[in-house]
């Protein structure tokens, strides 16, 4: 097993998810790895949350320990080792924080971008959370408000399926793709109670504003717990 690159605590995420045209995310999937369906669904999610405590390497990073992250991915699935890994691919990645960025970038060679951000929490009973950006100008808002009750979603089920991805893939510059695990307990998460993105789509994520154009299919809000990242290995190695 790999070691650890980054400890953290990732809460208050907010999941909107959209059926998209499997013709679309199909360019992008990295090699070994195939498009992960739900009920025969392509689902793509916009994700935001708040990351607290962060470590790299064991050590935390003065003024990079606190800062939201929204991005867009999608799911893919491998087998290896007799077992099926059910991960996520990023599409783009935003953050506050250039180091960060540069970091994600340059080991991962993932997509990450600093914009500036902010984020905004309600506890109650039942709580919400938006995540606020910029891009080049225009603004943006991914907002949940629970409803309900939190739980553990049942296995099999589309919150499950969103949230419940332990494994990350990236292509390389060179066309190769690096598999990084992620690990953390299962999540109790909020059905939404109203939820929605709002923004020029197509101007933050070319090519797919269409598809996230409309309200999405579903929506959570997830409660979040500690999380490690280990260190990403080459598929094949």
């Amino acid at each position: 097993m790999a070691s650890p690159f980054l400890t953290a605590e990732w809460t208050w995420l907010v999941m909107l998810n959209w059926e998209l045209d499997p013709a679309l995310l199909r360019p992008i999937v990295p090699a070994g790895t195939e498009l992960d369906l739900h009920a025969g669904r392509a689902l793509a999610s916009v994700v935001g949350f708040h990351f607290g405590k962060t470590r790299v390497l064991g050590l935390p990073i003065p003024f990079h320990c606190n800062f939201e992250e929204v991005n867009l991915r999608f799911y893919v699935r491998r087998e290896a080792r007799g077992e099926v890994r059910r991960g996520v691919v990023f599409i783009r990645e935003l953050v506050p924080r250039w180091a960060v960025a540069w970091v994600a970038r340059t080991v991962y060679n993932e997509q990450y971008a600093s914009v500036p951000m902010g984020h905004s929490i309600e506890r109650g009973a039942p709580p919400a959370a938006s995540y606020r950006w910029t891009w080049r100008g225009k603004p943006f808002e991914a907002r949940v408000r629970g409803m309900g009750e939190p739980s553990v979603p049942a296995e099999g089920s589309e919150a499950s399926f969103i949230a419940e991805h332990y494994w990350g893939y990236t292509r390389q510059r060179d066309g190769s793709t690096l598999e990084y695990q992620v690990e953390h307990p299962a999540w109790r998460v909020w059905a939404a109670g109203e939820a929605g993105l709002s923004g020029d789509a197509e101007a933050c994520y070319p090519g797919f504003g269409k598809a996230l154009a409309g309200p999405p299919a579903s929506a959570f809000l997830a409660e979040g717990s500690a999380v490690t990242v280990r260190k990403g290995v080459p598929l094949g190695t």
